[in-house]
């Protein structure tokens, strides 16, 4: 039987993903902002995002010097801001320590902010053709499953025998479309529930496959309950326009513009006088929104009330009237865009 890697890369050349932006270059800035905009995001979703990014950072050294807030209003809508933060920390530090050249050493280039391992090199593999196993998410699944890996693939024991054998299944050449058949295979066939195993190059030699393991191999993460916050969220309108507050550098969505929160609505009124001198009429319930993080679940209550003044404290650092429209362009969390969106 061929071996392992030489079948995922025909099946590559034949049914795998093509023409993709971000495909038949080897510019390692493009390569890079792909990696990690795909980082538990799928590639419908990135493409726009990936095609605006690149509009306006054309190359590190513009991502470099770009204040923070237009890289997270481009970034806006994809989640897990610290990619975002991470992607300009890691270009200042290119720009910094290597001339702003992006660097071919694998260590130099994994010890950029925000890129792993497996980021490193796919990074490394696409760029410079250097021979590195990845392991991401969807590889992670298609290791378990043919070579009947048991155990949560995050635990330290199980993804270091899954790195062994990502290491051990290279090919001595083509690393490039061997690492991108692995991608494709388990985003199109090894897929996490309903895997097409007829349409698998690797199923022959495949345990999960052998044994009908498919349904439960990799070991999911265990689980535990999730527990609940709330929150009320204020939408104080003025003349058209919607007063957002910055958030604290640290915590959740750090450094993202937000609408201002209460932890009770009956305080709200209060608080608006307290915290933006502004005096808001009879507040009204909007629809509730659920936003579900890794470790727990935000129940928000947002809270819709007009201001007849803006107050000048509204205007200093930290808090800034919008036009609602204004205020969907800028870098906002997720939840908020939905509250905004359902005016």
């Amino acid at each position: 039987m061929p071996a392992f890697a030489a079948r995922v890369t025909r099946w590559q050349a034949r049914h795998g993903r093509h023409g993709l932006p971000w495909q038949d270059t080897r510019d390692a800035y493009r390569i890079w902002l792909s990696e990690v905009m795909l980082q538990q995001t799928q590639v419908a979703t990135v493409i726009p995002y990936y095609a605006r990014f690149l509009a306006r950072f054309p190359d590190i050294a513009s991502l470099a010097r770009a204040p923070e807030d237009e890289v997270l209003a481009l970034w806006s809508g994809l989640g897990y801001y610290s990619r975002a933060r991470n992607l300009q920390r890691a270009a200042q530090a290119v720009v910094e320590r290597h001339g702003g050249r992006f660097p071919k050493d694998f260590a130099e280039v994994a010890a950029l902010p925000g890129i792993g391992r497996s980021t490193a090199a796919a990074i490394c593999a696409f760029a410079f053709g250097d021979r590195r196993a990845i392991l991401d998410g969807n590889v992670k699944r298609v290791l378990a499953r043919h070579e009947g890996i048991e155990g949560y693939p995050g635990t330290p024991a199980v993804e270091k025998k899954l790195w062994a054998r990502a290491e051990a299944l290279l090919p001595r050449r083509g690393v490039e479309r061997y690492t991108q058949g692995l991608m494709d295979l388990g985003a199109l066939v090894c897929t996490r529930t309903k895997p097409r195993c007829d349409a698998c190059p690797v199923s022959a030699d495949c345990v999960a496959f052998a044994h009908g393991l498919t349904a439960t191999l990799p070991h999911p993460r265990p689980r535990k309950a999730l527990p609940v916050r709330r929150t009320v969220m204020l939408v104080l309108e003025h003349a058209g326009e919607v007063l957002l507050v910055k958030r604290p550098p640290t915590g959740v969505w750090p450094g993202l513009w937000s609408l201002p929160e209460v932890a009770d609505a009956r305080a709200a009124a209060g608080e608006c006088r307290a915290r933006f001198g502004v005096e808001p009429g009879r507040f009204a319930a909007l629809p509730e929104v659920a936003h579900g993080f890794s470790h727990y679940r935000l129940d928000i209550e947002p809270r819709r009330a007009g201001v007849a003044q803006r107050a000048a404290r509204a205007a200093e650092p930290g808090a800034l009237w919008l036009s609602v429209e204004e205020a969907l362009a800028a870098a906002i969390p997720a939840p908020v865009r939905r509250i905004l969106q359902s005016l």
